[in-house]
């Protein structure tokens, strides 16, 4: 990714966002899925759509980790992503965007 062409959105305040857990934010007409590792004290951000049954519903995904990679499952399918890559962690072609989030001010920002 080109950090040079980043345009930062403020998602909403870090209130908002579940400890190890996700929540769906709107950007334009893409949704987006924000996780907050609390224990790790990382966020992440990625498609809400999973890409196997093109359902809107990552944000609600479960969050953990696959040998020390973390991850978040399809609530419906149990199809892995990590968030750091987007890759299917099953070995599957399809995968996921990922974004880079920062926090500033109490508010939570991602890279599009």
């Amino acid at each position: 990714m080109n950090v040079h062409n980043i345009t930062w959105f403020k998602a909403a305040p870090v209130s908002l966002f579940p400890e190890n857990g996700g929540a769906c934010v709107k950007f334009n007409n893409k949704q987006i899925a924000v996780f907050h590792f609390k224990h790790l004290d990382k966020w992440y951000a990625t498609d809400n759509e999973c890409p196997h049954k093109h359902q809107m519903i990552l944000s609600r995904g479960i969050i953990g980790d696959q040998q020390g990679e973390p991850k978040v499952a399809c609530p419906f399918h149990k199809k892995t992503f990590s968030l750091e890559t987007g890759l299917n962690l099953q070995g599957e072609e399809y995968c996921i965007n990922v974004y880079p989030v920062k926090v500033e001010d109490g508010f939570v920002f991602v890279g599009i």
